[in-house]
C-alpha cells in the first residue's frame, strides 16, 4: 500500500468514526471519555492524521455500539471474499512504535466475524490487555505463544494448537523464550442488534 493509499484510507476511517459519533449524539469529548481515548488523539483519527490501533478500534466500536468493521470501511462485501497474500489493512496492536502489526484478513462493516493474522518478531510489543464482547480463538501456525486469560491462567500454544474463550475475559499474549510466532486470531462479535438489545428482566 502506498503512502497516498494509506492517507486515503485513514481519511475514510476518520470520516466513519466522525459520522458514527455524530449519529450517536456524542461530542468528541464524550466519545473520548467513553472509549478511554484521549480527545487530541480522537481528533487526529477523525481528521485522518492518525490511524487507530487494534485496541483503540475495539474501544471506539464498543463505545459507539457497533462492530469494529464499521470503523474500517471496505468495499461492499460480496458473497465470496478473497484476500491475497500481501492484501489486508495493517493494524498495530497498540499506539506505540514497537507494537506488532496485524493484517486484517476479514474485518468488514456488518460482519460479526473478524480474522487477523499476526507475524510476531522478537521484541515486538503484544502484551496489551484486550477485553471485548463475543468469543475469540487463537491458532498458532508456527512458533509458540503464551495466551494469558485473567482468572484462568496461561495457556502455552505450539504450532497447530488452538485456544478459544469468551473475549470478555481480559486476555493478552506473550512470545515464548523470545522466539517469533505466526498466529491467526479470530473473533465472533455479537451482532450489532444483539449489542444494542436492552437487558431482559
Amino acid at each position: 500500500m502506498t503512502s497516498a493509499d494509506e492517507a486515503a484510507l485513514n481519511a475514510r476511517v476518520g470520516a466513519a468514526v466522525r459520522a458514527l459519533r455524530e449519529k450517536s449524539g456524542f461530542s468528541m469529548r464524550e466519545l473520548a471519555r467513553r472509549s478511554g481515548v484521549s480527545q487530541p488523539f480522537l481528533s487526529q483519527i477523525e481528521r485522518g492524521v492518525s490511524a487507530p490501533s487494534m485496541v483503540t478500534t475495539y474501544r471506539l466500536a464498543e463505545a459507539l455500539g457497533v462492530l469494529p468493521g464499521a470503523l474500517l470501511p471496505a468495499p461492499a462485501a460480496a458473497q465470496v471474499t478473497v484476500v491475497r497474500s500481501g492484501e489486508g489493512r495493517g493494524i498495530p496492536v497498540a499506539n506505540r512504535p514497537d507494537a506488532a502489526v496485524g493484517r486484517a484478513l476479514l474485518m468488514q462493516p456488518g460482519n460479526p466475524l473478524e480474522i487477523v493474522e499476526y507475524r510476531i518478531d522478537p521484541g515486538q510489543h503484544i502484551a496489551e490487555w484486550f477485553e471485548l464482547p463475543g468469543d475469540c480463538a487463537v491458532y498458532v501456525v508456527d512458533g509458540r505463544l503464551d495466551v494469558e486469560v485473567q482468572g484462568y491462567g496461561v495457556v502455552r500454544l505450539a504450532a497447530g494448537d488452538l485456544v478459544s474463550h469468551p473475549a470478555a475475559l481480559p486476555h493478552r499474549w506473550h512470545l515464548v523464550d523470545g522466539g517469533a510466532a505466526h498466529v491467526l486470531f479470530a473473533i465472533a462479535h455479537p451482532s450489532e442488534g444483539a449489542r444494542r438489545r436492552p437487558p431482559q428482566p
